[in-house]
């Protein structure tokens, strides 16, 4: 389980860049954090994996807390960052590897998963080159295999189809329905409406860092007009005031 409870943060000492965020994040659920660009996203989600502190309220990750007990918070989920432009002078392989050593993940498993991972990503054969000499997409694919390789019970990934191609997009989101399904949690950010809609169990619309909305897609559309798309909702909700 994922818990915001009133959790604020400040830039420049006026702007509230998330603004009293309370969200619970529940097992067996796809969770999608919609909102246009500057809304607080990836903010909320900084916060979330403990690289910005909040400036208020709690945050708690399957009971572990953020700001008390960070290092085993952490060992609770997977984090995508929305740039996967990193190590990037480590091979594919020896990031994997560097992953697998934070995490403690026995060397016998960890190869397992990694073969695993880079048979179903189509990285078999860029393990052994450096990162730097990635596409975007490919770059993308070592990241989101880092993430899981210590296969933790939450996934939180910012923007995560970002990059990649229909293929790996696909086989993601088949992933990432997977996990839920048995019990664990997944929580991301995306601009892409479509893949809500069909992918999220429920969906948070965060504008100007105030959650606008947290429900069920079957939730937001009792709010709207009859036959309003989701696109019109989104946008009503997200409008300038």
């Amino acid at each position: 389980m994922i818990s915001f409870k009133n959790v604020t943060k400040v830039y420049g000492g006026t702007v509230k860049a998330v603004d009293n965020l309370t969200l619970d994040l529940y097992p067996g659920e796809i969770y999608g954090f919609l909102g246009p660009n500057g809304a607080g996203k990836t903010t909320s989600i900084k916060m979330l994996t403990g690289i910005l502190r909040q400036d208020s309220g709690e945050i708690t990750i399957n009971g572990k807390n953020m700001l008390t007990d960070p290092l085993e918070a952490k060992k609770e989920f997977g984090y995508v960052p929305d740039n996967p432009d990193m190590f990037l002078r480590l091979k594919g392989i020896e990031f994997l590897n560097f992953m697998g050593d934070i995490y403690q993940v026995p060397g016998d498993v960890r190869k397992e998963r990694i073969e695993s991972l880079s048979r179903r990503f189509d990285m078999e054969s860029a393990l052994g080159d450096s990162i730097s000499g990635y596409s975007h997409g490919m770059r993308q694919k070592i990241v989101l295999m880092g993430a899981l390789v210590h296969e933790p019970s939450a996934w939180i990934l910012d923007e995560p189809m970002t990059g990649l191609d229909p293929k790996s997009s696909y086989m993601l989101k088949e992933m990432m329905r997977d996990h839920a399904d048995k019990g664990n949690v997944v929580f991301f950010s995306t601009h892409v409406l479509e893949v809500a809609e069909k992918l999220c169990d429920k969906v948070g619309i965060i504008n100007k860092g105030k959650l606008m909305f947290s429900g069920t897609m079957e939730e937001l559309r009792q709010l709207a007009k009859e036959n309003e798309s989701l696109e019109n909702i989104f946008l009503e909700m997200t409008k300038d005031e």
